[in-house]
């Protein structure tokens, strides 16, 4: 609650910030529509955030000067705050190096999101090529995918060498020993194991940002992007095991910076 609660500060100050600025008052125009020379424009998304990241692409529509609407897409993936990874550099009899792994975790969850949004330039600069300041927001429909973390733990089929061979075991609560072993772990498994036992999540996000563009109206895209973002589900996501002082949420709130590039038409 403490960092949702530190968010929206920090959002409320920016947009204070963009609103005390002289420049940032717009002359009304007579023909809102006048001089406008593209009608469309589409730009992808480069998104590093608290907790993750998210590549994307957004198909807009100018509406004025200082209006574009758009759609939203991306495909992104959420960590839990509590991850830290490990390396043991163990190997095993066939000389095969251990891969490093996140103690703990039980899931990848990675985000498919779709929604709407608007972009909304606060300064006359976007009408002389200049530096365009505004404000951005979108929201709409998260699709959650959770693909169980597998773990290779040594095997001790073979009680005279137990390090010879390794089993990748997913968490469950028969294995709860074992998992949480660290001196029985050999190292994550392959990325692409558990991607046949994907199951779904469904939720809801919404963003809001200081959207900085270099040249708002020129033919290619150059922006950056300075917000928060809300992803929320309607169950806890099991990414990590539960244990003292780790629990698992259903709402995800993360600080962001995003770079956009992309042409209009």
């Amino acid at each position: 609650m403490k960092r949702f609660i530190l968010a929206l500060f920090f959002i409320a100050a920016l947009s204070e910030i963009a609103s005390s600025q002289d420049t940032f008052q717009p002359k009304q125009l007579d023909e809102p529509n006048k001089g406008v020379i593209y009608n469309k424009e589409w730009t992808v998304d480069f998104k590093l955030h608290t907790n993750g990241f998210a590549v994307g692409a957004n198909f807009g529509t100018l509406k004025t000067y200082y209006l574009t609407r758009f759609y939203h897409f991306s495909l992104g993936e959420i960590k839990h705050e509590k991850e830290n990874r490990s390396n043991l550099d163990r190997s095993n009899a066939s000389g095969r190096i251990s891969r490093s792994f996140i103690y703990g975790k039980q899931n990848n969850l990675y985000l498919l999101r779709s929604g709407i949004g608007e972009k909304r330039y606060l300064s006359e600069k976007a009408r002389r090529k200049g530096v365009a300041i505004g404000l951005s927001y979108e929201g709409g429909v998260t699709l959650g995918l959770v693909k169980p973390y597998y773990l290779e733990l040594l095997s001790t089929e073979n009680n005279n060498s137990p390090f010879t061979s390794t089993v990748s075991v997913k968490y469950s609560e028969e294995v709860h020993d074992d998992f949480l072993d660290p001196w029985n772990i050999f190292g994550s498994s392959g990325w692409t194991k558990g991607f046949s036992e994907l199951s779904i999540a469904p939720g809801g996000h919404a963003q809001a940002a200081v959207h900085i563009d270099w040249g708002a109206f020129d033919q290619y895209v150059k922006a950056i992007e300075a917000g928060i973002m809300v992803d929320f589900f309607f169950k806890k996501i099991p990414i990590m095991v539960p244990a003292d002082g780790v629990q698992n949420h259903s709402l995800f709130v993360n600080l962001f910076v995003n770079l956009q590039l992309g042409k209009r038409r």
